[in-house]
């Protein structure tokens, strides 16, 4: 599927539908003209791999990330353990579904634990364990540093350049790269030098708009492109100056967009992207 006129490099992450089983999602996808979409691992579980794979085939949508493994932090050997096997099957998933991108939301801070060097350590070993996996089958594995307010519970990757760090560490080449998600990183006063620094190391860009004000579960703080307070097309010519040619992945998180019908989310994300790409196309 190559896209409506002014879609052709735009993914649906299914996280922005969030109502819509994986059959809706493509299914509106495929009406919408969105030619790419990101495949959250509760909707291919919910499908089965294997029938996941057969509806974005069948449908000739671009699968461009499996979202998500990571989480390597535990408090014991057993739950590192675990977790490597969950990142295992995650990789599997992510070649069965079609896709040679896994994002990896990396792990908090374990529980009863403030040992954050410790913590970013055991982030380090869990890639290295997993990456002949990954390499094995094809896939690559994406680093998603995540706003420094996640960095307790959710990702101790708190920013580009230590995503770059880890990832430089683990592998001489591309097969660790690392994720551009605008609602994450779009604050930091080293941005333009690490997106330059990370090239050909972006394997995923990610975008939504940081809305004010923040709602009690700050997580769900996301908007429709141009709603907030991010520079996207800024940040979009960047990502494009390092040499990025891939997908531009709309991820919005926003209980208000989630009760919102599918149909009408497709639509208004479509419409901002063609603005958002004729902005672009005007600097």
């Amino acid at each position: 599927m190559t896209g409506a006129p002014g879609l052709e490099r735009l993914s649906l992450n299914t996280a922005t539908t969030k109502r819509w089983s994986l059959a809706e999602a493509v299914a509106g996808c495929v009406a919408a003209g969105v030619p790419g979409i990101g495949l959250w691992r509760d909707r291919v579980a919910e499908a089965g791999a294997e029938r996941a794979a057969r509806l974005v085939r069948d449908a000739g949508l671009t699968v461009t990330s499996l979202c998500r493994g990571g989480f390597f932090t535990a408090p014991d050997a057993a739950g590192r353990a675990a977790a490597l096997e969950d990142n295992r099957r995650a990789v599997e998933e992510a070649a069965t579904v079609g896709t040679d991108t896994l994002i990896l939301v990396c792990g908090g801070l374990p529980e009863g634990s403030n040992d954050l060097p410790g913590a970013r350590r055991m982030v380090v070993d869990g890639i290295a364990a997993l990456l002949p996996h990954a390499r094995q089958h094809g896939v690559r594995l994406a680093i998603e540093p995540l706003h420094p307010m996640f960095c307790a519970d959710r990702a101790v990757v708190s920013t580009l350049g230590q995503a770059l760090d880890i990832a430089e560490e683990s592998a001489d080449d591309d097969a660790v790269g690392v994720v551009v998600d605008a609602y994450h990183v779009w604050w930091d006063p080293q941005l333009d030098r690490q997106i330059a620094r990370a090239g050909s190391r972006i394997a995923s860009f990610q975008v939504c708009d940081w809305v004010l004000p923040l709602p009690a579960d700050v997580l769900l703080g996301r908007g429709h492109v141009g709603d907030g307070r991010i520079d996207l097309p800024r940040l979009a010519d960047a990502v494009h100056a390092a040499g990025y040619r891939g997908f531009t992945e709309v991820e919005i998180f926003n209980q208000e967009i989630w009760d919102t019908p599918g149909e009408q989310t497709l639509s208004e994300l479509t419409a901002r992207h063609r603005d958002f790409s004729a902005r672009l196309s005007s600097q």
